[in-house]
């Protein structure tokens, strides 16, 4: 979204989600913005050791399962909140 754009919607960031410009609304978690950039998918985060794939679970940072690089760091993506420029990479 350029900077024209973000000044028509100042309640709105842009981040790039497995290569991929998203924008979405300011406050929206790492977590729902997965949901919203892979929906086919409902948002998977990572997978396990044998290859399954795994989704936000229990939305508050206890099943570790949104597990995402954000910004080359290993954080939860339902305890995070998108940011304008964040890059966000997770399982396919």
């Amino acid at each position: 979204m350029s900077d024209a754009a973000h000044r028509e919607h100042p309640g709105t960031v842009t981040l790039h989600v497995n290569g991929s410009p998203l924008s979405v609304r300011t406050g929206t978690s790492v977590a729902a913005a997965l949901r919203i950039a892979d929906a086919a998918h409902m948002g998977i985060a990572r997978r396990s050791v044998h290859g399954e794939a795994r989704a936000p679970f229990c939305g508050m940072g206890i099943c570790q399962e949104c597990r995402v690089d954000i910004d080359g760091l290993r954080r939860l993506a339902c305890q995070t909140h998108c940011e304008d420029g964040m890059v966000v990479e997770a399982a396919r």
